[in-house]
C-alpha cells in the first residue's frame, strides 16, 4: 500500500490546483484521474469542456502565481451581449475592479488543464492518469485516514483526501453520503443539482462573427437559467451551445408558444443539437444553418461536447475528517453564469495549501472568505430569475439598457432613477444577498456531518 500525506481524486482545474498548493508546501501529493480522450488532447487528461472562458476578476479570484500563458488563450474579449426576445444589454465591463486590463479571455480549456498538471507536477505532485477511484474506505476514529482503491487494484492510503470529481460527484457522493442524514445528499444528486450543457465548434461567418465578444440568448428556451451562447474561439471557429436543466417535461410549460427555440409540433424539449440549428435559423436567418459548418477535430469527439454543469448551491466539507470538497463538486461552479474554472482553481488551491499545512479545518471559512462574494453574487442573481419567462427577461435587459452606466453595474441611484421596477429589481437582489450572508448560501453546512 502506497501512503501520501495528501490525495486528490480528480486532475481537472480544481485537482490540478490542489495538487500543486499541497505540493509546494512540501506535502507527498498523489493526483488521481480518470482520463478521457479528447478530439484535441494527444494524451488522456481530465473530462474538459470549454466554458465561456475567464473575465477580468476572475483572474484575481484565481490568484495564480503566475500568468496563464498565451498558447492557453484563444480570445481577447471587449465584452458580452445579453440578448431577450426583443431587448439587449450589452456589457463592456464587468463593473468589478481586477487587475486585469481587458474584460477578459476565451482559452482551450484542454491546454489550460495541461498547464495547470504541468504546474503541479513541477511542484512535486505525482499523477496517475487512466485509472480511476474504485472506493474509498474513510477511517475516522482517532486522527482520520483514507484508503483509496484504485481501478487497478493499488491502494493508496492518505492523511487528507480532497474531492474533485466534478458535477458528478461519483466519489464525492460515495465519501460524504453515509456522513449525512438519510436522504440529504440528494440534494447534490447528479439529475437534480446539474444541469446539461451541449456545444459545437462552427466555423462564423465573416459577416456576423464577432470574435471578440461573448453572446448569450435569454428567454429563447425554457428552463431555470437555460440560455444558448456563442463563445468566439481561433479564427472563425467558436463555441455555439447551450445549457438546459436535466428531464425538463415540455407538458408542462403554460407558455410554450413564448419561447422562439420551441415549434408546435415539439413532444419533448429539442435535444441540444436541435436547439443550436433552430438558434442560427432564428439569429442568422439570411445564412441558414449550413454557412456554420462543423469543426469536427475539436472538442471532445467530433466538434461536439456535452457535460454536466452545477446548479445548485455549493456545500461545505467535512473538515473535521480531513475532507475537502473543491471546484464542481461542493458546487462551486455555476449555470448561471456559465463557467467555474476560476472558483474551482482557488477552492482547490486553498484546500491543497491547508492539507499540506495540517490545517484542513481552517478551509470553509478560507474558502468563503476568498470566494464568498462571487458565490453569493451568483446564487443571489439565479435565485432572483427562477422563474423567469420570456417576457421577463425583455423587460429587465430594457430597463438595465435604459440606465446601464459605463462602469458596467447600477447602483441604488441608478436603481431609483429607473422607476418602481428598478427599485424592485435592486432591492430584491439585495435582499437576497443579504438573507444568504455569512455561508447561509451553503445547502449543507460543516455541522450537518456526523463527524
Amino acid at each position: 500500500m502506497r501512503n501520501v500525506d495528501v490525495a486528490v481524486v480528480g486532475g481537472g482545474p480544481a485537482g490540478s490546483s490542489a495538487g500543486y498548493a499541497a505540493a509546494s508546501e512540501g506535502a507527498d501529493t498523489l493526483v488521481v484521474e480518470k482520463g478521457v480522450p479528447r478530439a484535441d488532447r494527444e494524451e488522456l487528461g481530465p473530462d474538459s469542456t470549454d466554458a465561456a472562458g475567464i473575465l477580468d476578476y476572475w483572474v484575481d479570484i484565481m490568484d495564480l502565481d503566475e500568468e496563464i500563458p498565451g498558447w492557453v488563450k484563444h480570445r481577447e474579449l471587449t465584452g458580452a451581449d445579453f440578448v431577450g426576445p426583443n431587448s439587449e444589454v450589452n456589457l463592456n465591463s464587468t463593473g468589478i475592479d481586477s487587475s486585469y486590463p481587458g474584460f477578459g479571455f476565451t482559452m482551450h480549456r484542454a491546454r489550460f488543464d495541461d498547464w495547470l498538471r504541468e504546474r503541479a507536477e513541477t511542484a512535486g505532485a505525482e499523477y496517475r492518469v487512466g485509472t480511476g477511484v474504485r472506493s474509498v474506505d474513510s477511517d475516522l476514529v482517532g486522527t482520520p485516514s483514507h484508503t483509496l482503491t484504485l481501478k487497478d487494484g493499488t491502494e493508496i492510503r492518505a492523511d487528507y483526501l480532497i474531492l474533485a470529481d466534478g458535477p458528478q460527484r461519483t466519489i464525492t457522493g460515495t465519501v460524504l453520503e453515509p456522513l449525512l442524514p438519510d436522504g440529504e445528499f440528494e440534494r447534490m444528486a447528479t439529475n437534480t443539482a446539474n444541469h446539461i450543457a451541449y456545444q459545437e465548434y462552427r466555423e462564423i461567418p465573416d459577416e456576423v462573427y464577432e470574435p471578440d465578444r461573448l453572446k448569450f440568448w435569454w428567454g429563447y428556451m425554457p428552463g431555470h437559467t437555460a440560455y444558448p451562447w456563442v463563445f468566439p474561439n481561433d479564427g472563425n471557429v467558436a463555441r455555439v451551445g447551450l445549457t438546459m436543466p436535466i428531464g425538463l417535461d415540455i407538458d408542462e410549460l403554460e407558455d410554450r408558444d413564448s419561447y422562439r427555440l420551441l415549434r408546435p409540433e415539439d413532444e419533448r424539449i429539442p435535444a441540444g443539437k436541435t436547439y443550436i440549428e433552430r438558434l442560427i435559423e432564428e439569429v442568422y436567418p439570411d445564412l441558414g444553418v449550413e454557412a456554420f459548418q462543423l469543426v469536427e477535430d475539436r472538442g471532445k469527439r467530433g466538434g461536439t461536447e456535452t457535460y454536466p454543469i452545477s446548479s445548485t448551491r455549493p456545500i461545505e466539507s467535512p473538515t473535521r475528517a480531513n475532507v475537502a470538497v473543491v471546484g464542481g463538486a461542493m458546487g462551486a461552479t455555476s449555470a448561471f453564469h456559465e463557467g467555474g474554472d476560476h472558483t474551482a482553481v482557488r477552492s482547490g488551491q486553498i484546500a491543497g495549501r491547508l492539507a499540506a499545512l495540517g490545517a484542513m479545518r481552517a478551509y470553509n471559512t478560507e474558502w468563503q472568505r476568498a470566494m464568498g462574494d462571487e458565490v453569493l453574487r451568483s446564487v443571489a442573481l439565479a435565485e432572483m430569475v427562477d422563474g423567469y419567462g420570456p417576457d421577463d427577461w425583455d423587460r429587465t435587459f430594457g430597463l438595465v439598457d435604459s440606465i446601464m452606466p459605463e462602469d458596467g453595474f447600477y447602483d441604488v441611484k441608478d436603481a431609483l432613477f429607473a422607476g418602481l421596477y428598478g427599485a424592485k429589481l435592486f432591492a430584491g437582489y439585495k435582499w437576497t444577498k443579504f438573507r444568504y450572508r455569512r455561508g447561509r448560501y451553503c445547502q449543507i453546512r460543516e455541522d450537518d456531518y456526523a463527524v
